[in-house]
């Protein structure tokens, strides 16, 4: 069985479907068949036995003189016994039998001897005769009237069964050609329907071997239909449009951080070739020169790697951006730890915090360097003395500068890659700090959004779901620096 199974796994899929509806139709025909024999076997048999009682009421019904000569088996003892019709014969209670009409006799039977004997009513069975032929044999009680006569007798009518085996042979050797002629047909009819259902199939395995071969994501399987066969085409040309996409995003991404990384290395460049031609040609730099000159090298260096972190960030594997699982912890005591890292980047700067207690599900190095991002942004554009004010409420993390503000037409751009207000060019980053916020937050299934303050300056918001679970909240805490 199991070597069966392997086999028919071998087997193209059309191959094993036209098999399978060959096999169903073969069961059923072969059901079908059998039943029809069987029923027609039980009519012709019925039909038979009738015909034998029919004839027994035929004999009673016949004159005197006739079952006169029945009963003492004499009428045709000395002329021929082979008339048509059925064979009769007389059986007396002694086990002696004697033929009235038929061409042989019919060995009696127990039960025939038990009707002869009076402790029967009748008796309907199958034997075979003297000549071995087979017979339908009924065999009733001698109905005597006259008591000259003796009792203890029994007529038995028989008919060959050729009567009802010939018409089931020929039947049998009927159903079994059209059964044939049928399986035959079904198994043409299934590798058709499986060749015409499975075209689909055959397009979509085509497309996916091409895109294998070739790498063309723009490769597209019409749709046709809501069956299966179209969700998975159309599954398949979301695939494909998804891959495209993402490689456009990725080929974006390289091609930005190429011309990000440009900048720094050709000032690097530039100012390394002014130190080395002075080492070589032995001309001093001024000092002041000199030191201008190793500045600007160390803050390239500095720019250059927060760019590389910034990439790396971006380019980690997995949809979330997380760098470990997803475990509850506390919005709050996270912001804080962030605002303490932020009032070190901008020590002449206020920062006043309320951060009410809430728990989110998130990675907290990650969700800490989101926080961190967005106050850089507030710390980098607040003027010298400003003010940042830091709200936590309900899950809303707020952050609000008092700075030169962004621009309505620059605030659709804000979360893309690599991009920088024109009026912040001259300032250090990379462009890539509040995308990186908005992978993150919504990794967790949050918002984060910037907008004009009122009054000036600009307002970000970051929004997180509540953990399922949180532990005992702390009370909210205001704090100012």
């Amino acid at each position: 069985m199991n070597t069966l199974v392997r086999r028919l796994r071998t087997l193209p899929l059309r191959s094993r479907l036209a098999l399978l509806v060959s096999v169903a139709v073969a069961v059923a025909v072969a059901a079908v068949a059998v039943t029809c024999w069987f029923i027609t076997q039980k009519q012709l048999y019925a039909q038979m036995d009738q015909e034998l009682h029919n004839q027994v009421g035929s004999l009673n019904q016949s004159s005197r003189q006739q079952q006169y000569g029945l009963i003492s088996c004499t009428a045709l003892t000395e002329g021929p016994k082979d008339l048509p019709g059925p064979t009769i014969q007389v059986i007396y209670a002694n086990g002696n039998t004697c033929t009235w009409r038929g061409p042989s006799a019919i060995p009696a039977q127990h039960s025939d001897l038990a009707v002869a004997n009076g402790t029967k009513s009748s008796s309907l069975h199958t034997t075979d005769a003297a000549n071995g032929t087979s017979m339908r044999v009924l065999t009733v009680p001698v109905i005597n009237d006259d008591p000259h006569q003796a009792s203890g007798m029994a007529i038995s009518i028989a008919s060959p069964l050729d009567e009802v085996t010939k018409p089931l042979t020929t039947l049998a050797w009927v159903l079994l050609a059209v059964g044939g002629i049928g399986v035959v047909g079904a198994t043409a009819a299934g590798l058709w329907i499986a060749r015409t259902g499975l075209r689909p199939v055959d397009q979509l395995t085509e497309a996916v071997e091409h895109v294998a071969a070739t790498e063309d994501l723009t490769v597209r399987i019409p749709v046709e239909g809501d069956d299966e066969i179209a969700r998975l085409s159309a599954s398949f040309n979301s695939m494909t449009a998804s891959l495209a996409s993402s490689r456009e995003l990725q080929q974006q991404l390289i091609a930005d951080a190429g011309h990000e990384l440009r900048t720094p290395l050709t000032s690097m460049r530039t100012n390394i070739e002014l130190l080395t031609r002075s080492e070589e040609t032995g001309r001093a730099i001024p000092p002041d020169d000199r030191k201008a000159l190793m500045a600007s090298v160390k803050a390239q260096m500095t720019e250059l790697a927060a760019l590389i972190g910034d990439l790396q960030e971006l380019s980690r594997s997995g949809l979330s951006g997380t760098e470990g699982p997803l475990k509850v912890v506390s919005f709050h005591e996270t912001a804080r730890q962030a605002l303490e890292r932020a009032r070190l980047r901008g020590p002449e700067l206020k920062i006043v915090s309320e951060l009410a207690p809430w728990y989110v599900r998130a990675e907290p190095a990650a969700l800490e360097r989101a926080i961190i991002n967005l106050l850089d942004n507030a710390v980098k554009f607040s003027p010298p003395g400003g003010t940042i004010e830091v709200h936590l409420m309900r899950g809303a993390l707020t952050v609000r500068d008092h700075g030169p503000g962004i621009p309505a037409d620059e605030l659709p751009h804000v979360f893309d890659r690599f991009w920088r207000s024109p009026t912040a060019r001259a300032l250090p980053g990379s462009g890539l700090g509040l995308s990186i916020v908005a992978r993150t937050v919504e990794s967790y299934g949050g918002e984060v959004a910037l907008a004009a303050a009122d009054g000036g300056g600009t307002v970000a918001t970051m929004r997180l779901p509540g953990a399922p679970t949180p532990p005992p909240d702390r009370p909210a805490e205001v704090t100012a620096a």
